[in-house]
């Protein structure tokens, strides 16, 4: 358990990547902070879970990630609850998809604030914990869409390159301190989400499922084979190893070779 002792926020953590995330933290030791939406019931399972995994704490924090304030206070709620933070993964994302003309201001502002403003904030208000321990992991979820675009993703797609772009900042600015500041990008991750979504697309293409599969969501992916979570979740844990330490500023792609090309 080489997380012993530290502690992790993990924004939208209640279900898919995050949760994924905040397990894999948990199997080895660490406190983690949970964050997200969800069936209050639901979320209190994982969080027991969590905890008896770890032998350690694990809270629910419902800090809205358009809001600077409630980030600002979940970074001290953990600090003064649990230490830290030692670890964050900026991980709150949500999705439109609309042709630029078309596309509603209301979804483009909640996409930027959530998607690129709230890592902003939470680096902001953790970065100095982790300059007063000379140790720090920061961890976003980009996207394949952080290096290149897609149609009537917009919006997404410029919060995930700003993202990337945001991590190399900071990586240079905390170089120094024992920080590191790195992105992951997976392409499409197999979550309870996307597997919803494939009778509608069934339906509205007139399509079979695995026509969906891999004509649809796995057309750009090489291998034909969708990313798991326990794979992204396995990467960031790597990244908080010591031998880890070199890697900063760094977009490191689990896409199926979608970018390869």
């Amino acid at each position: 358990m080489f997380l012993k002792g530290k502690t992790a926020i993990v924004t939208g953590s209640t279900s898919g990547i995050g949760l994924a995330y905040a397990q894999a933290f948990a199997a080895e030791g660490a406190n983690v902070v949970i964050n997200g939406f969800g069936d209050a019931a639901a979320i209190e399972t994982e969080r027991a879970k969590l905890e008896a995994a770890s032998g350690g704490k694990a809270l629910y924090d419902a800090a809205d990630m358009t809001k600077p304030e409630q980030i600002a206070a979940m970074v001290k709620r953990c600090h003064d609850q649990l230490g830290g933070p030692d670890i964050i993964v900026n991980n709150a994302g949500i999705q439109h998809v609309a042709p630029i003309e078309d596309f509603p201001a209301d979804k483009f502002e909640a996409i930027i604030q959530i998607n690129l403003n709230s890592a902003w904030y939470m680096m902001q208000a953790a970065v100095p914990y982790m300059k007063a321990a000379r140790w720090g992991r920061i961890i976003s979820t980009a996207s394949a869409h952080s290096l290149v675009a897609s149609p009537n993703k917009s919006a997404y797609v410029m919060a995930k390159h700003g993202l990337a772009g945001l991590t190399k900042t900071i990586a240079l600015e905390t170089a120094n301190d024992g920080i590191t500041v790195n992105c992951i990008s997976p392409g499409y991750v197999w979550t309870p989400l996307v597997e919803a979504q494939i009778p509608d697309t069934m339906k509205a293409r007139g399509m079979t499922r695995d026509q969906v599969l891999n004509d649809v969501l796995l057309a750009a992916q090489p291998t034909k084979a969708f990313v798991t979570v326990e794979q992204v979740a396995a990467l960031a844990l790597f990244l908080c190893r010591d031998e880890a330490k070199a890697i900063t500023g760094a977009n490191l792609s689990v896409d199926g070779g979608w970018t390869a090309a």
